[in-house]
């Protein structure tokens, strides 16, 4: 039998055990979001739009992040020690959680240190049964953060105890913890799938801990979540979540203003206006930490060499960009973290819009007339980029304009970022969305040399001067310290150039009046635990 149609099958038992409940009473909430996740195992992704729908709602992590927030909060680790030497931290595990279930398993324990021990080994141990389960498949998180380089081991010291011993000590180890490649999975679903055969469908039709539970995916159209009755944390409000799949910013407002959907991601910041003046929606809105930005793959030539990187960035017209673009909500980016962050390097001067020095860059560097390269852009609205078709465009025109011919490119999202992490691209629109407010989840997962080979490092640039600065940081324990290190490889990426930064924005979450109790989340997710309906 088909692993979809066992899907079905589970989707329609979970189904009928809802049945009781009549269509009328039950409160649904209808999120209209961007695109369709890559998968449901966050382990494998490192976007928003994958974790939105997998371990936002599915998942929970040791510890979490409070609710708008950075702070370390307890989850599924009630408390934790950290030796002096800061290289040993113990977590002491929440009892009585319960996993999610479906048609084809049935828990038959509670939570224990069996699973933590499962979710993350099998993302370091190479030898693991499952760390290799289909071909080209990468633990994305792990490797982009290096994580094997800061994990020595972790011990089960009873069925509620778990050690992580560190090869050095690590600032933003905790933090870390609290991301989405941290999710706790079931080891004894996986045992499960692995006896009949079909140890995919663990990763597919995920089981977790979380508020809701996954009920039926259809790719590019709707994601159905029910919530989990014996949830730890307590029931969800609503009843019923789901995901209508709408890429088009625009039929994402149509459907908001007419109720199809209570929630939308990521408004054109041309319609903000409008949905202000609208008295049945709320514009909540957050400066996020977050940067937009084009990557310059310098494994493809002519990108391997620093004048022609320096040269597109000399080119780029990002005040332009910032007025049809941002529309007044965002801000022009000089570094690649944003400056509401610390560390944040102000003494970097900005590369200004100099096509004639672009152009005697360029000349020097064997291309006096220019030429052709392939430009990718994002195939789905971001936080950090609301529409890269039109940002392509006007960044074709300003590279025209040193004779430098570019030629739009674009996939689905899940193809765009599979090729993009074999290293087809040329240039390429990315960006990100901090997920714990540390310097270190910006330049480890975006510029770091692990990054290349993860997929994160999407310009494939290893810069030995750059990476002793960060990796130094990581292990350094007093933050002034550490802010020193950073502001040093701020000016090692700026002369380098292995990006353009185009801009930090503002974030929107527009919701319909009936919906109470939304926060927008500090690393840019999309969380409806805690969210309540009214007539």
């Amino acid at each position: 039998m088909s692993a979809s149609r066992l899907f079905q099958i589970a989707a329609a038992a979970i189904l009928a055990a809802c049945a009781g409940a009549s269509a009328a009473a039950s409160k649904t909430l209808v999120y209209c979001s961007e695109g369709s996740p890559e998968g449901f195992n966050p382990a494998f992704f490192s976007t928003g739009t994958t974790y939105d729908a997998s371990s936002v709602p599915v998942f929970n992590r040791l510890v979490a992040f409070a609710p708008g927030t950075t702070e370390v909060v307890p989850s599924l680790a009630q408390s934790w020690d950290v030796s002096k030497d800061g290289r040993s931290y113990t977590f002491h595990l929440r009892r009585g959680v319960k996993f999610h279930g479906n048609a084809l398993f049935a828990p038959s324990r509670d939570f224990d240190a069996d699973d933590v021990l499962f979710s993350f080994m099998r993302q370091m141990d190479p030898k693991h049964p499952l760390h290799q389960l289909s071909s080209g498949q990468t633990f994305a998180y792990w490797d982009d953060m290096g994580m094997n380089k800061i994990i020595s081991k972790i011990e089960k010291l009873d069925a509620n105890t778990v050690r992580f011993t560190l090869l050095h000590p690590e600032a933003p180890f905790i933090a870390d913890l609290a991301m989405d490649f941290a999710s706790i999975m079931s080891a004894e679903y996986f045992d499960r799938m692995i006896a009949r055969g079909t140890p995919e469908i663990a990763d597919s039709q995920v089981i977790g801990t979380g508020p809701f539970q996954l009920v039926s995916y259809q790719k590019d159209a709707v994601i159905r979540y029910k919530a989990f009755d014996a949830y730890w944390g307590g029931r969800a409000r609503i009843d019923k979540l789901v995901f209508a799949i709408t890429p088009d910013a625009a039929v994402r407002y149509a459907k908001l203003r007419t109720g199809e959907c209570q929630v939308m991601a990521y408004p054109k910041p041309a319609d903000i206006a409008s949905m202000r003046r609208n008295p049945a929606i709320t514009v909540n809105e957050k400066e996020a930490l977050n940067i937009g930005y084009i990557a310059l793959n310098v494994e493809k030539k002519p990108l391997d060499d620093k004048r022609v990187r320096q040269a597109l960035a000399l080119a780029t017209n990002r005040a332009s960009i910032l007025k049809l673009i941002y529309q007044g909500n965002g801000r022009a980016a000089k570094n690649l973290i944003p400056p509401t962050l610390w560390s944040y390097n102000d003494q970097i001067k900005d590369t200004p819009y100099d096509p004639d020095q672009a152009r005697a860059l360029l000349a020097k560097a064997g291309f006096p007339d220019g030429f052709a390269i392939d430009l990718w852009y994002l195939p789905v609205s971001r936080p950090y980029n609301p529409d890269g078709k039109r940002m392509a465009e006007l960044l074709q025109a300003d590279w025209a304009k040193i004779g430098v011919k570019a030629r739009l490119v674009t996939y689905e999202w899940g193809e765009y970022r599979k090729r993009s992490k074999d290293g087809e691209q040329q240039a390429m629109m990315f960006g990100w969305s901090g997920d714990n407010g540390d310097p270190d989840n910006f330049f480890t997962p975006l510029l770091g040399c692990a990054a290349v080979r993860g997929g994160g490092n999407v310009s494939r640039w290893c810069n030995q001067a750059f990476e002793s600065l960060i990796q130094k940081a990581a292990v350094t324990t007093q933050q002034a310290q550490r802010a020193k290190l950073y502001e040093q490889a701020q000016v090692v990426m700026k002369e380098q150039a292995p990006l353009i930064t185009i801009a930090h924005s503002l974030e929107f979450t527009p919701a319909r009046k009936e919906v109470h109790g939304y926060v927008m989340d500090a690393t840019a997710h999309h969380n409806f635990y805690g969210v309540e309906l009214s007539k």
